[in-house]
């Protein structure tokens, strides 16, 4: 026999794990639409020329890819980024500008399983494509914080707990600033992608590979550590990264673009110790030109960014010669699962339906049908066991699936139009009649 198995870094969804996915991505849809995004979709393979040398040397590594039977070259999409700027060159007439998705998708990439990394997860991804104004990064600050706080109330109101976050945001231009004042414009690229990994690796490491990859000096090399590791307020940060970068255009214009993303994300309701400026924070994909932003937990920071993104205004003009910047940002869905999983807010239910109907009584199968379906129309989801079993045997199904509600009538209490509505987490019952039951399940999953 073969043996029933999955890939490394691959894996199967069981309903209990799929129910707050499901949840997850439904809260995740709703934020977006209500901000005015519309959902696309793209295909998982593309030619293989429309993803290689978009991302980084690291996701080129990483991509799945082959011949496939007409002898392309084709492979399955690292992000859904890079598709956009493919999709929009190929559509940007139709779609009209400026043009703004979301998109919830799987992502492959061929790297090492590890605590909150896949080699197929889901990302959720909005963006607004045909603008270069400020107003467009602001608002990317706001959908972080919404769909943060969304989640929050979704996953950890029934716990009591609070779902703490942080957004960092940072400028590629004050980093291009500070590289071309000490004449290593030409080797931003390298050095960037070493400076993304400062809180993995160290200063120490991060140093002798910006000499390495890009032949810093040891001088060159401490000067941009230096600026990464600035801290203090938002206020204090800003005003030492000024000094840093004087004298450039490109710099102070990255100055002045965080000091507006701070003010409009106040003006749009965001708390001002929510949004933090952090000068280490580079983002490892090569595409990014200037807003970038990254999303830690709270009680969970080591399990990296949970909401990443950024400025990316030249990518789509791999594709086509029209100039269609680009800004958004993608929630790491199956990152945040495992984070929400550690900090015990998810619970552990198999069913999507909180009530149970205990079918017992082999002779009143079209009365439990009937009471099932009164259920169903109040907006409730309801499962009718499928066969008549004993009480016991059924409430033990209710517990193991994790049910909220059981309703059990047998000849006397249908007889007497009634039905008892049992509550399944205190382990208390009434009977009720048949007519306000929805009422009274209503009330049982408010309180």
């Amino acid at each position: 026999m073969i043996d029933p198995r999955t890939l490394s870094g691959f894996r199967d969804y069981l309903p209990e794990a799929m129910i707050p996915r499901e949840r997850l991505i439904a809260t995740a849809q709703r934020v977006y639409r209500s901000f005015g995004f519309s959902p696309i979709d793209t295909p998982a393979l593309e030619y293989l020329e429309i993803l290689t040398g978009k991302g980084s040397e690291e996701t080129d590594r990483q991509m799945y890819h082959f011949a496939d039977q007409g002898g392309r070259m084709v492979g399955m999409r690292f992000d859904l980024t890079v598709p956009l700027a493919r999709f929009v060159a190929q559509h940007a007439s139709e779609l009209g500008l400026p043009f703004k998705r979301y998109h919830i998708a799987t992502v492959w990439r061929g790297e090492r399983a590890q605590r909150g990394r896949y080699r197929e997860f889901m990302q959720c991804d909005f963006d607004t494509i045909g603008t270069k104004h400020v107003a467009a990064d602001i608002e990317t600050a706001l959908v972080i914080h919404e769909l943060l706080s969304a989640i929050g109330k979704s996953f950890g109101g029934e716990s009591g707990k609070k779902l703490g976050f942080s957004i960092r945001v940072n400028n590629r231009m004050v980093l291009s600033g500070l590289l071309a004042k000490l004449g290593l414009a030409e080797k931003s690229v390298p050095i960037l992608r070493s400076l993304d990994k400062l809180g993995k690796i160290g200063r120490e490491k991060v140093a002798e590979e910006m000499a390495a990859a890009a032949g810093t000096t040891a001088e060159q090399s401490n000067q941009v550590l230096s600026l990464a590791e600035l801290s203090g307020t938002n206020d204090e940060v800003l005003l030492q990264v000024e000094k840093l970068v004087a004298g450039n255009l490109t710099g102070e214009e990255g100055v002045h673009r965080l000091r507006e993303i701070l003010a409009g994300a106040t003006a749009g309701g965001v708390p001002a110790d929510a949004l933090q400026v952090d000068v280490s924070s580079a983002r490892g994909l090569d595409y990014y030109t200037g807003a970038v932003f990254e999303t830690f937990l709270t009680d969970l920071p080591t399990i990296g960014s949970i909401c990443s993104g950024g400025r990316y205004d030249n990518l789509a003009s791999l594709f086509t010669k029209q100039e269609l910047p680009g800004i958004g940002a993608s929630l790491g869905l199956d990152r945040l699962l495992a984070a929400l999983e550690e900090l015990g807010l998810i619970e552990n239910v198999r069913t999507p339906a909180p009530v149970l109907v205990v079918y017992f009584d082999k002779d009143q199968l079209p009365a439990y049908l009937k009471i099932a379906q009164a259920v169903r129309a109040a907006g409730i989801g309801a499962e009718l066991f499928p066969e008549p079993k004993k009480i016991g045997q059924q409430l033990q199904y209710a517990d193991r699936r994790g049910f909220r509600i059981a309703l059990i009538a047998g000849e006397r209490e249908l007889a007497a139009g009634t039905c008892q509505v049992k509550d399944l987490a205190s382990k208390t019952s009434a009977e009720v009649p048949l007519a306000v039951i929805p009422a009274a399940i209503a009330k049982i999953l408010a309180g």
